[in-house]
C-alpha cells in the first residue's frame, strides 16, 4: 500500500478519546470508510456507546484492533503511548500497515523503539474541525516512510486540508492548529459578549459572531489575499471598524495572540518528556 496505492478498507483508531472519536466521525461524515470498517478502542469501552451506536466496531483490546487494519491511527495521550506501543508494537504488519500517530511531542524515533525501523510510521496534528470536514491537518514522516504520505494525505484530506511539514515543525503546528482551534473558539466567545453588551440577545450574538468568523476565514481561504488586504476594505477614515481595531490593539490583542501560541508550543514541546 505504500508503493503509491491509496485503498483503505479498514482503520483502526487506538484511543476513543475527543481526537479519535472526532477523526471517527469524520470518516462516516466524509464516507472514505464505513463505519463499519472502522474499528475504535478505549479501555473503557462503555464510554464509546455513542459510536458503537452509530455502526463503528469498538473494543477495549487494541491488539486485536490492529489485526487486518491498513491503517492504524495512534490517539492517545503522550504519556499513554509506550503502554500502547508496548502492547500492539511488535503486533504491527510492515508490508500493510502504516501507523500514523497524534501524540504532541513524541518523534518518530520514539515510536520505532516499539515498532521496529521497517513499519511505516508518520505523525499527524488535526484539529478538532476533523468531525465536519474541517480540520487543517499537518503531516510528517521520516525518510523510512515517506512512501507512504501518499496514504496518511488520502486518510485526512477527506476531512479538511493537510500540509506536509518537516517533523521539527510538530511542535509549531500543535500551538497553531490543534490548541489554534480553542484560541478563535475563544474569539468568537469575546466577540458575541460584545453583541450582547450592544444590543443583542446571546443566541443571536453568538450566531452573528460564528458566522462573521466564518465568513473572514472563507475570504482568505478563497483569495489566498493577506488579512490587511481584506482588512482594508472595510476600513475608511474616521470609521467606526478603524476605531475599534485601534481599541482592540491597544489593550493588546495580536501580541496576546502571539503571545499564546509561543506559550502554546513552548507547553506542547515538553509534553512527552514530562512524562517519562
Amino acid at each position: 500500500m505504500t508503493g503509491g496505492m491509496t485503498r483503505i478498507n479498514k482503520v483502526a483508531i487506538l484511543g476513543g478519546g475527543n481526537l479519535g472519536g472526532a477523526i471517527a466521525r469524520g470518516f462516516a461524515a466524509s464516507g472514505f470508510v464505513e463505519p463499519g470498517n472502522v474499528v475504535v478502542t478505549r479501555r473503557r469501552v462503555e464510554l464509546l456507546g455513542d459510536l458503537a451506536a452509530a455502526g463503528f466496531h469498538t473494543l477495549s483490546d487494541n491488539r486485536a484492533a490492529v489485526q487486518g487494519a491498513d491503517v492504524v491511527i495512534l490517539c492517545v495521550q503522550p504519556q499513554q503511548m509506550e503502554e500502547l506501543l508496548e502492547g500492539v508494537g511488535r503486533a504491527l504488519d510492515a508490508d500493510r500497515q502504516v501507523v500514523i500517530s497524534t501524540a504532541t511531542g513524541m518523534s518518530i524515533a520514539d515510536i520505532r523503539r516499539w515498532v521496529g525501523s521497517e513499519v511505516p510510521v508518520l505523525r499527524a496534528m488535526p484539529n478538532l474541525g476533523i468531525a465536519i470536514g474541517e480540520s487543517m491537518t499537518c503531516l510528517a514522516a521520516d525518510g523510512a516512510s515517506i512512501d507512504a504520505v501518499p496514504v496518511a494525505r488520502a486518510v485526512f484530506d477527506v476531512m479538511g486540508s493537510t500540509l506536509v511539514i518537516r517533523e521539527d515543525q510538530m511542535t509549531s503546528a500543535t500551538a497553531l492548529c490543534a490548541c489554534g482551534i480553542a484560541f478563535f473558539l475563544r474569539a468568537i466567545r469575546a466577540a458575541s459578549q460584545g453583541g450582547i453588551e450592544i444590543g443583542f440577545h446571546a443566541d443571536e450574538a453568538l450566531q452573528l459572531a460564528s458566522q462573521t468568523a466564518k465568513g473572514a476565514a472563507a475570504l482568505l481561504l478563497s483569495n489566498r489575499n493577506h488579512p490587511e488586504m481584506e482588512i482594508d476594505k472595510v476600513t475608511t477614515p474616521q470609521g467606526c471598524t478603524i476605531s475599534g481595531l485601534n481599541e482592540m490593539e491597544n489593550r493588546g490583542f495580536s501580541s496576546a495572540m502571539v503571545r499564546g501560541i509561543i506559550r502554546s508550543a513552548d507547553k506542547a514541546g515538553g509534553l512527552y518528556q514530562a512524562g517519562e
